[in-house]
C-alpha cells in the first residue's frame, strides 16, 4: 500500500514537473512588412521586361572587359573566401543533421580498486561468494568491453528546427556568393570604364598640350615684332605646364586604377588590355527596369535576407523548445568482469541496461529565458535588416534610373558647348593672329574648351557606369 501511494507520489510530481517545463514566454509579434510600390517614379509604367534577366557576358559587349571579368571570378580573394563561407555552412547542416540520430560509440577499458575492508563495498566483495572455486581478487579488477549508445527524442523538433535554420543559412551564404559576384562584375566594369575615360582624357590634354604650344610660338614671334609682350609669353608658357603637370596627374590615376583592377583579377601589376577606340562614342546598354517586385526574386542581397529571417524565425522555436522537457534514452551492451579469462563467461559476464530521462527545467531558468529573449530580438533584427534591404534596392534602382536621364541630357548639352568652343578656339586663334584680341582671350578659351572636354569624358563615364549599376542594382549579373 505504501508504495502505491509513493508511485502515486512520483507520477503526480512528474506531471507537475512538466507543466511548468513547458510554460515559456510569448514569442515576439513580427509587424508585416511594407508592400513595395508599383514602379520606380518614372511613371506608371508596369512592363516586366528586365535587363537582370541578361547573363553578364550578353550585357557586355566589349570582349576586353569580359576577359578581365573572367579571370576576377576566377581569382579574386573576397570571392573565394566567400566559397569557404558556403563549406562552413553545409558542414553546419552535417553537425545539425547528427544531433537527429543516435550516439553510438565502442568503449574498452581495464581498471583496478581497492576500497577499506571496514567499509559497506568492502565487507560486501568479502562475503560475496561466486562459485564454488572462484575467489574475489584484492584489489578488485575491472575488464570492460561494450558499446554504448544515446539518443535525444526531438519531442518538440528543437533539433528538427536548428537543422532547417542551418539549411537556410548556408543558403543565405550562397545568395551572399551571388551578390558579391554581381557586385565585383559591376566594380571591374566601373574601373574598365575609368580607365578608358583615363586615356581620353590624356589624349585631350596632350591635344591640348600641342595647340598650346603653337600658341606659345606665335605669341613669341609676335613678341620678337613688337606685338605682343614678355607677359604674354610668361602667361601661355605657364598655361603650358599647367597641361603637362596635369598631364601627369591623369597618368598617376591610369596607374592606380590599373592597379584596382589587377587587385580585383587577383594578380599582380601587369597591363590591362583595352580598346582605345573613340571613348565617347560608346552607347551604354538599354535599360529595361522591370517593376519593383522583381526585386524580390532578382537581388541576391534581398533573398539573403529573407532566409536569414527564416532562420532567425526558427531559432526562436529551438528556444522556446528549451522550456519544455526533453527526453534522453541511453543504452548499453557488452561483457565485464574482474579476470580477462572470465570475459567470454556467459551469461555471468554479460552487462546490458536501458534507461530513458524525462527531464525539464524548473527553478533558475534565467539562461534560457535570457537565450530565448536574444532570440527574439535576433529575429526583429533579421526582420528589420529585410526591410531595410528591400528598400535601399528600390531606391538604388530608382537613383540610377533618375541619373541615367539627366546624365543623358547633360551628355547632349555638353556635346553642344564642347562643339561651341572647339570652333571658338579657331576663331580666337585668327583672331589673336590679326591683333583683334589679346592674350588673354586665347588663353581662357583654350582653358574652358579642355575643361568642357575633360568633363564630357567625365559625363560618359558616368552614363556607362550608370547602366551597369541598374544592372547590378536589378539583380543582374549573377545568374
Amino acid at each position: 500500500m505504501y508504495k502505491i501511494k509513493l508511485y502515486q507520489y512520483i507520477i503526480a510530481l512528474s506531471l507537475c514537473l512538466a507543466i511548468v517545463g513547458c510554460k515559456a514566454p510569448a514569442t515576439a509579434t513580427l509587424n508585416a512588412s511594407a508592400p513595395v510600390p508599383e514602379n520606380f517614379g518614372n511613371g506608371t509604367a508596369k512592363d516586366s521586361t528586365n535587363i537582370s534577366d541578361l547573363k553578364w557576358k550578353e550585357f557586355f559587349k566589349d570582349q576586353n572587359l569580359v576577359d578581365l571579368i573572367d579571370v576576377a571570378l576566377k581569382n579574386n580573394q573576397e570571392l573565394n573566401i566567400t566559397l569557404q563561407e558556403i563549406e562552413i555552412a553545409k558542414n553546419d547542416i552535417r553537425v545539425r543533421k547528427g544531433a537527429l540520430s543516435p550516439t553510438v560509440g565502442v568503449r574498452a577499458g581495464a581498471g583496478i580498486e581497492k576500497v577499506g575492508r571496514y567499509t559497506s563495498q568492502g565487507a560486501g566483495d568479502a562475503s560475496t561468494e561466486i562459485k564454488p572455486g572462484i575467489e574475489t581478487p584484492d584489489p578488485l579488477q575491472d575488464y570492460t568491453i561494450g558499446a554504448y549508445a544515446n539518443w535525444e527524442v526531438d519531442i518538440w523538433k528543437k533539433l528538427r528546427n536548428s537543422k532547417k535554420a542551418a539549411v537556410n543559412r548556408y543558403l543565405a551564404s550562397v545568395e551572399g556568393k551571388n551578390f558579391v559576384i554581381t557586385s565585383l562584375i559591376a566594380e571591374v566594369a566601373d574601373s574598365y570604364y575609368e580607365l578608358l575615360a583615363l586615356d581620353t582624357q590624356l589624349e585631350i590634354v596632350k591635344q591640348n598640350i600641342a595647340l598650346q604650344t603653337n600658341a606659345l610660338e606665335i605669341v613669341k614671334v609676335q613678341k620678337q615684332a613688337a606685338r605682343a609682350t614678355e607677359l604674354g609669353v610668361q602667361k601661355f608658357q605657364a598655361e603650358v605646364l599647367t597641361s603637362k603637370s596635369l598631364e601627369f596627374e591623369i597618368l598617376q590615376q591610369i596607374k592606380e586604377t590599373e592597379n584596382k583592377i589587377n587587385f580585383l583579377l587577383g594578380r599582380y601589376p601587369q597591363e590591362i588590355k583595352r580598346d582605345h577606340a573613340n571613348f565617347t562614342e560608346l552607347l551604354p546598354a538599354v535599360v529595361n527596369s522591370g517593376i519593383p517586385s522583381q526585386l524580390l526574386a532578382n537581388r541576391p542581397d534581398i533573398k539573403k535576407a529573407e532566409l536569414e529571417l527564416v532562420a532567425a524565425k526558427l531559432d526562436v522555436k529551438v528556444a522556446r523548445a528549451e522550456f519544455y522537457p526533453s527526453l534522453d534514452i541511453s543504452a548499453a551492451f557488452g561483457i565485464q568482469a574482474f579476470k580477462p579469462s572470465y570475459l567470454l563467461t556467459f551469461p555471468e559476464s554479460l552487462l546490458y541496461s536501458l534507461a530513458g530521462d524525462l527531464a525539464a527545467p524548473l527553478i533558475n531558468r534565467n539562461a534560457i529565458k535570457a537565450e530565448f529573449s536574444s532570440a527574439n530580438a535576433r529575429q526583429l533584427q533579421a526582420l528589420y535588416n529585410y526591410d531595410r534591404t528591400v528598400l535601399n534596392a528600390y531606391f538604388e534602382v530608382a537613383t540610377q534610373l533618375s541619373k541615367i536621364e539627366n546624365l543623358q541630357k547633360g551628355y547632349d548639352l555638353k556635346s553642344q558647348q564642347v562643339a561651341a568652343l572647339n570652333k571658338s578656339i579657331d576663331v580666337s586663334n585668327d583672331l589673336f593672329k590679326s591683333a583683334r584680341v589679346d592674350y588673354f582671350e586665347v588663353l581662357m578659351t583654350q582653358r574652358d574648351a579642355l575643361e568642357a572636354k575633360l568633363e564630357l569624358v567625365e559625363t560618359k563615364k558616368e552614363q556607362l557606369n550608370a547602366a551597369v549599376h541598374v544592372y547590378k542594382d536589378l539583380g543582374g549579373g549573377w545568374k
